[in-house]
């Protein structure tokens, strides 16, 4: 498998570009994220790449970092998301904003991506919400201006998840509960609070 790729550009396009590589040159699809910040031509360029071996062909899909790298790895292993259409929707927003709209589940959102139609995206959500770590998934929400947890509705949502409530349940059940109680509230009257929203349901 080719992993990363260091040479020449000597091509590109909004779709893939050629590298050089010891007078190889190799064809390398990329999404918009990573086009937009490609060095001029004739210019080294590393790319971190994953390698999709189909029937006879050879099919190299390259990022610029391991932030698009890893998202895109995650899309792939969603059912019915192959590397085009995962490409595609790198190509539809930047990282930070993809990420912040996974982890807010936002359905809608992820639906104006390419190719994306509603139930790929109630697929997506699903299947790769909680893939996406702490840190990023903080600092993805405030790139796109959503408000984060703190450490206390953090610690409601863990102990709702605990007695087997779905993480996005969880979390808007927190964030409701935050809203509603006074300001300072603790522990037990954030978790009281959101087990009462949950019950309603």
């Amino acid at each position: 498998m080719i992993a990363h790729i260091n040479g020449r550009l000597i091509f590109r396009s909004p779709e893939s570009v050629v590298v050089d590589v010891g007078g190889v040159g190799y064809e390398v699809s990329i999404p918009l994220s990573t086009y937009y910040r490609l060095p001029d031509l004739n210019e080294t360029v590393a790319l971190n790449t994953v390698t999709f071996i189909k029937d006879d062909t050879i099919q190299l899909y390259g990022f610029l970092t391991v932030e698009e790298k890893d998202l895109f790895m995650m899309l792939i292993s969603v059912s019915g998301v192959g590397p085009r259409l995962a490409r595609n929707i790198l190509s539809g927003t930047s990282v930070d904003e993809l990420v912040a709209i996974i982890a807010g589940g936002d359905v809608a959102a992820l639906k104006r991506l390419p190719g994306i139609g509603k139930k790929t995206a109630e697929r997506v959500i699903l299947e790769i919400k909680d893939k996406v770590g702490p840190s990023r998934k903080t600092e993805a929400l405030e790139a796109a201006g959503m408000p984060q947890m703190d450490s206390t509705v953090s610690d409601v949502v863990s102990a709702l998840k605990n007695l087997g409530y779905r993480t996005a349940d969880a979390e808007d059940a927190a964030q409701r509960a935050k809203k509603r109680c006074p300001e300072g509230a603790g522990f037990e009257d954030l978790f009281k609070a959101a087990l009462r929203m949950l019950s309603k349901r």
